[in-house]
């Protein structure tokens, strides 16, 4: 399952399941094409992404230490087979160590991609949803829409020193949301990061929770 039930009022639908995924990628969601690169220029890269509000920051160990300098890092969602790079050569790939207590120390099957040159982060792409690659929202160079909400999610997992907002605009979640960045657009009305006009029948569609 992706996503899990947990307190702070994080979960505003039901778990999906991994084999619904792709029917929840509707093709009426129009996309963003957006320019990214490393920081000395060694690799660029083009894609098309349908989630590219960076609205999602996520706290867990390995974002932080890879590529959280604030103490989070935030992920945007894109077509895969959009995906153009110049410098190919250049790339480096990090697969994270998953330890968990009672369990031996396995490799984590997601890819994290970055530049061999001058470490910046750039994407990550993971062969279990091989449809979707996640730009990191740092490497993009194409403005941004900004988001009308902040989740912050694994907190459980956050630095002790990074101050975390307390206000309406952020959502403050131990783990992380059940909701997916697709279904996240979807319910601000936003597709290919723009306000869509939606007459109140859709959306209470949108806003019901998953079967």
């Amino acid at each position: 399952m992706v996503g899990a039930v947990y307190p702070y009022g994080c979960v505003w639908s039901k778990p999906l399941p991994r084999s619904k995924l792709n029917a929840r990628l509707h093709p009426e969601i129009h996309r963003m094409k957006l320019q990214g690169s490393c920081h000395c220029g060694a690799v660029r890269f083009a894609v098309e992404a349908q989630s590219p509000v960076p609205y999602l920051h996520c706290h867990c160990s390995i974002c932080r230490k890879t590529a959280g300098g604030g103490g989070y890092a935030i992920n945007l969602g894109a077509d895969a087979r959009t995906l153009k790079v110049r410098g190919r050569r250049h790339l480096r790939v990090y697969h994270a160590r998953l330890r968990e207590a009672g369990r031996r120390t396995r490799r984590s099957p997601a890819e994290r991609h970055f530049c061999g040159e001058c470490g910046s982060a750039l994407w990550l792409w993971d062969p279990r949803w091989p449809e979707l690659v996640h730009p990191h929202a740092s490497a993009i160079d194409t403005p941004l829409p900004r988001p009308p909400q902040i989740v912050e999610a694994a907190l459980a997992y956050a630095a002790n020193w990074v101050e975390i907002a307390d206000d309406a605009r952020h959502l403050r979640c131990r783990t992380w949301p059940a909701e997916s960045l697709a279904d996240w657009h979807r319910r601000h009305g936003l597709v290919g990061g723009r306000r869509q006009r939606t007459s109140a029948a859709r959306r209470a569609r949108l806003n019901a929770p998953i079967a």
